[in-house]
């Protein structure tokens, strides 16, 4: 495998994963491999590198991304009554596609 699991994995349909919401531009899921109690991978559908690489084209699918990722936040600290929002960037990005985690919990 390279080194983008989204479009290489999840996008092309070789790793199924447990949708909890999806739009046009952008797929949230439960983590395929959880590193906390509730782990959810929030993951704009188009191909942008990191969040220090967003382009300008790029602000009205990365508005959607933050509307989906406010989204599952609410609901998440309506159920557990909190939750973390979490990105990598850099050495500590293993997937080199920008995303997000929407997580709750003791990590794992």
């Amino acid at each position: 495998m390279g080194n983008d699991f989204y479009c290489e994995e999840v996008f092309s349909g070789k790793t199924k994963v447990d949708i909890v919401k999806e739009t046009e531009h952008v797929l949230a899921y439960y983590h395929t491999r959880p590193f906390y109690e509730v782990h959810i991978v929030v993951v704009p559908k188009k191909h942008i590198l990191s969040f220090t690489n967003i382009e300008e084209e790029d602000m009205p699918i990365v508005y959607e991304v933050m509307s989906v990722i406010r989204e599952v936040a609410t609901e998440m600290e309506k159920t557990y009554g909190a939750c973390r929002i979490i990105t990598n960037l850099g050495e500590y990005q293993d997937s080199k596609h920008m995303h997000f985690h929407v997580v709750f919990g003791a990590k794992k």
